[in-house]
């Protein structure tokens, strides 16, 4: 484990708790809410989709469950469910968006043809007492249309951001909700293989902005979900992730960012410390990891040369950094509820669980 500079003894570790091996290819991994349980969602070699049921105890991960469903699962959240049914929302290479009890999983709770290709990306949000307002799960495909649905209503989605005429259409790698803090506020932010990042408002339905960081992005996230909107990470195929400041909105020059490369090949995720929002973690292509702090600037704002007022970015500075494989990591979860531990899986077919130390220190 290589350290930055200073005592490795004030400095949090990346400590590997618990492995287990796989029998196939996992594309995500989630704590399942307010439990020790953890899920695995992937692809079997013969082409069917699997999840499986962990439960993690002494050290040791049991498998708890295993489901085969019939085409490869991507992606899935808890965020759109309650705390009392904990289901769990799926998207699958048929494009089918299916929640799940895992408790009686072998029909779906509710089920819709959500894209006519991959589901890649999927988040809620409005469940598990984390935002405001209704319980919605968003979800982005290869074909180049993000969708929002309420799983209480019918299987048809209640906005649909599709690309405008004449533009092509483009791959979404990446969603994330922000901005509920409220019944009524609410956006959704996408990455695209292009590197376009396009931010909707869901009350407004309009497009409030968009960039282009160059290269393809796998991965965005809020640091949190059910607040005015902070900050914003988004991380790219060139191992290089973007800090936006989502709290000023200049008119013609956005938000301000700053960028840092980091890892040698693809970063493939960036997860939030559900307990400090601006401590992150980042895997990359190689199987590392890299925890981040964020560090804001004396003022967050200040006035253009017209008297408009524009963001100021801070700085970032690097905690910790290991390597657990030597495939990408592409997949992150930090618990919600045990400070400092966290799950990821890699495609050595490998989940692993980490205890990350002196978090409260940093």
């Amino acid at each position: 484990m290589s350290s930055p500079s200073g005592t490795s003894l004030e400095k949090p570790q990346i400590i590997a708790h618990a492995q287990q091996g796989l029998n196939y290819t996992v594309f995500e991994c989630k704590w399942v809410p307010c439990s020790a349980r953890l899920v695995c969602l992937g692809s079997f070699p013969r082409g069917t989709g699997v999840i499986q049921l962990y439960e993690l105890a002494g050290g040791r991960l049991s498998l708890r469950r295993e489901i085969e469903k019939p085409r490869p699962i991507k992606c899935g959240t808890f965020g759109a469910a309650s705390l009392q049914q904990r289901y769990l929302a799926t998207g699958d290479f048929g494009g089918n968006l299916n929640i799940w009890n895992l408790e009686a999983p072998e029909t779906p709770v509710y089920s819709a043809k959500g894209h006519e290709e991959i589901i890649n990306c999927i988040d809620g949000v409005g469940g598990l007492g984390v935002g405001e307002g209704a319980p919605e799960i968003v979800t982005g495909s290869r074909d180049g249309t993000v969708k929002v649905w309420d799983p209480r209503q019918k299987d048809i989605p209640v906005a649909n951001m599709e690309p405008a005429q004449g533009e092509s259409k483009r791959d979404c790698w990446t969603v994330a909700f922000g901005n509920a803090y409220n019944q009524e506020e609410r956006v959704v932010c996408a990455g695209y293989d292009n590197g376009d990042i396009k931010l909707f408002d869901l009350k407004n339905m309009t497009l409030r902005w968009e960039t282009n960081i160059k290269n393809g992005v796998c991965s965005v996230e809020f640091d949190r979900k059910d607040i005015n909107m902070n900050k914003l990470v988004a991380t790219s195929l060139e191992g290089k992730f973007h800090v936006f400041d989502m709290r000023t909105q200049h008119p013609t020059k956005g938000f301000a960012s700053i960028s840092e490369k980091a890892h040698k090949s693809t970063m493939w995720q960036v997860r939030h410390l559900p307990q400090n929002r601006d401590i992150f973690l980042t895997s990359g292509g190689a199987g590392s990891l890299h925890l981040w702090k964020y560090d804001y600037p004396a003022e967050r704002s200040k006035k253009d040369s017209e008297g408009t007022a524009m963001g100021v970015a801070g700085s970032v500075s690097l905690l910790q950094n290991v390597t657990l494989s030597t495939q990408p990591i592409s997949s992150l979860d930090w618990s919600p509820d045990k400070r400092g531990l966290c799950v990821c899986s890699a495609f050595d077919q490998t989940v692993r669980v980490l205890i990350v130390t002196k978090l409260n220190r940093v």
